[in-house]
């Protein structure tokens, strides 16, 4: 595939990658018993998966001579490591979040689903927003790691940022809406035919 194309291809599976990531977890830890100790297995899976693909998977490149090894600088090493914690954290924070969603929702007495459907909305609304606006004000420059300088935006940011709050909103409000619609719901009538326990049928002309 042509370089021209292939990047998009590349945009399409980290999509996929971190859109189903949320859901995935989830239902592992659930497997895994859905207490606490289950999500910390979960999360002891996710560090050996970024093991295998962050760490081993690029050493084999370096040591077989497919890629070179590059300029070793301090300043790179540090916040590569320092984008790795943030990714690290984001994947705890996520496992956690959902364990507390859970626990919020049967204390509430509501279905455990009921908070958790909000978390991958609220995260991927939120990281895009929070990425243009350190941009905005951070701007490093090769040996200059701390050079900061506001930039004002362009009308497309602030349209951007509407449209994201709006998104997230609807989200939310579409899981509320369906939520009261289940209450509001009126249960069936139970009909009790002579000499049968009470059941539940839809036409009571039928019985």
């Amino acid at each position: 595939m042509s370089d021209k194309y292939l990047w998009i291809m590349y945009v399409l599976l980290a999509g996929l990658a971190w859109g189903t990531y949320v859901p995935i977890i989830f239902y592992g830890g659930s497997e895994l018993g859905g207490k606490p100790n289950a999500r910390l297995m979960a999360i002891l899976c996710v560090g050996i998966a970024y093991f295998v693909i962050g760490v081993v998977f690029p050493l084999v490149l370096f040591l077989t001579g497919q890629y070179a090894w590059p300029d070793i600088k301090p300043a790179g090493l540090t916040f590569s490591l320092l984008a790795g914690v943030a990714g690290a954290v984001g994947a705890i924070c996520v496992i956690f979040a959902s364990q507390s969603a859970v626990r919020a929702a049967t204390q509430a007495q509501l279905s455990p689903a009921t908070y958790r459907l909000y978390i991958a909305p609220l995260i991927f609304g939120l990281a895009p927003i929070i990425n243009t606006l350190i941009s905005l004000v951070w701007h490093p420059k090769a040996g200059e790691p701390f050079h900061f300088a506001f930039e004002m935006p362009g009308w497309k940011l602030l349209v951007g940022v509407l449209l994201v709050g709006v998104g997230a909103a609807l989200v939310l409000f579409s899981k509320e809406e369906a939520e009261a619609h289940k209450a509001a719901a009126p249960a069936k009538p139970a009909v009790q035919v002579a000499g049968t326990p009470a059941r539940i049928v839809e036409n009571p002309r039928d019985v």
